[in-house]
């Protein structure tokens, strides 16, 4: 009986792994794109003049995954247009990460160990095929079309003296590839760091107690802030109006504004400045205090919230009890052999990592201008820019203003948050010792050595 050969299933298994990698891909993709589109369409962006919404929609996804866009153009020989974006709409960027984790993950189900190679192999198909998906966001993200100036005499006007705009934006092209891969690769990192489903090389499997526990109940508290938030922000649409605005707010940046708090509510600051109008609707005390920079930077913390609105202290106990809930978690779902100084230490360097990719995600810097002569007329440019890009019709209503820039204040953000984690994580591992731990068989007495080792 002639034996089967093993070459004929080379090829199939080698498609199978790329339809595997596209499948990541383009699951990101879709998934960014409908909150994208729910977003943009709800703040106003399907009135872009020249059929602009597909490459606003690119722009917008270019920017979710880190990228830049920048705007230029000019009026003639008398004006120049320049600006940038550097903003990530994090709503978008989440369900992608979110969609992405879960098609890769569902593809290795049925495994409990997976080899080294296997993993490199997949991960770095993937890698080639979002590469690919870059570029031509980068394409897609180009267009440019005529801004007016106001009623018809000032169009006239304008027109006369060779001053009406003409203005184009793109995604910048090395930054957006770079940061995107970057993206991607952290995404695999934090699916790793969180999900029991992810299998791990061997050589790995022993380092999974020390991280998963800490890095899954982090992530719970980060989809606490969003879930919570989210439904008040459906609340407030419903009972105050103005809808379409907040809900393009939920769809496109509710986790820049809920993490900030979460960063906040631990002590950490921001510093920051705000021109002219957002297009979106944000908290009060935050705009306030923005807004008292004076040309400078203001800075953002619970105290400045606070002098605005005393209600903002509000932002401290949630943050305290989320994070004390996580640790306890955390020390439940780990051996009960694992130290109280362990559980500490562990849990204080992940919340640190957190607060530290919170800080470098909400971080927004945004400006344009336009010279004439060269002579500059304002510099700023958040709030109308992100008209065009984010979500109005009119990219540069008001010339004169618009902008924000927000920076954290990382050297010590991140201790406070070690700081926190610290603490938090001694008396969740300490409450943790009264409870049953994950693994462990209900009747200890009868069976006082079996559990199991994992989280």
């Amino acid at each position: 009986m002639q034996q089967p050969t093993t070459r004929a299933a080379g090829p199939p298994g080698a498609v199978r792994g790329w339809l595997d990698a596209l499948a990541v891909v383009l699951a990101g993709l879709v998934a960014m794109a409908v909150v994208a589109v729910l977003g943009l369409w709800l703040a106003g962006a399907d009135d872009l003049p020249d059929g602009g919404f597909p490459a606003v929609l690119a722009a917008t996804l270019a920017l979710a995954v880190g990228g830049t866009v920048r705007l230029d153009g000019g009026a003639g020989d008398f004006a120049a247009v320049g600006a940038g974006i550097s903003a990530m709409p994090l709503s978008v960027s989440v369900a992608g990460a979110v969609a992405m984790a879960e098609v890769f993950l569902r593809q290795l189900r049925l495994r409990a160990v997976a080899g080294g190679g296997e993993l490199l192999g997949r991960i770095g198909r993937t890698v080639l095929l979002w590469l690919v998906a870059l570029v031509l966001l980068t394409l897609g993200a180009r267009h440019s079309f005529v801004v007016a100036l106001g009623d018809d005499l000032a169009q006239s006007l304008s027109g006369a003296l060779g001053l009406t705009p003409e203005v184009g934006f793109h995604a910048d092209g090395p930054t957006t590839v770079g940061i995107g891969l970057a993206w991607l690769l952290l995404v695999f990192a934090v699916t790793f760091a969180v999900s029991r489903r992810a299998p791990l090389p061997r050589a790995l499997v022993r380092h999974q107690l020390a991280v998963r526990p800490p890095a899954f109940a982090l992530w719970l508290v980060l989809l606490a802030y969003l879930a919570i938030d989210a439904v008040a922000g459906v609340l407030t649409a419903i009972v105050h109006g103005n809808a379409r605005q907040t809900l393009a707010l939920l769809l496109l940046a509710l986790p820049d504004l809920v993490w900030l708090a979460f960063g906040l509510g631990l002590g950490a600051e921001w510093h920051g400045r705000l021109v002219g109008g957002l297009g979106l609707p944000v908290p009060e005390p935050l705009s306030a205090v923005l807004r008292t920079s004076d040309g400078g930077q203001a800075t953002i913390s619970l105290g400045t919230l606070a002098e605005q609105d005393a209600r903002s202290w509000w932002l401290l106990p949630p943050a305290a009890v989320l994070l004390l809930a996580a640790a306890f978690l955390a020390a439940r779902r780990a051996p009960r052999t694992v130290r109280l100084w362990q559980h500490a230490v562990r849990f204080a360097l992940a919340t640190a990592v957190t607060v530290l990719l919170v800080g470098l995600w909400t971080r927004v810097d945004a400006d344009y201008g336009l010279s004439v002569l060269g002579v500059g007329l304002g510099r700023g440019g958040l709030g109308d820019l992100l008209g065009a890009v984010l979500g109005g019709n009119n990219p540069l209503a008001g010339l004169g203003g618009g902008g924000l820039t927000l920076r954290p204040v990382l050297w010590t953000a991140v201790p406070l948050a070690a700081g926190w984690g610290l603490l938090t994580g001694a008396l969740g591992a300490l409450l943790a010792t009264r409870v049953r731990h994950r693994g462990e068989v209900a009747d200890r007495a009868e069976h006082p050595n079996v559990r199991q080792d994992g989280p």
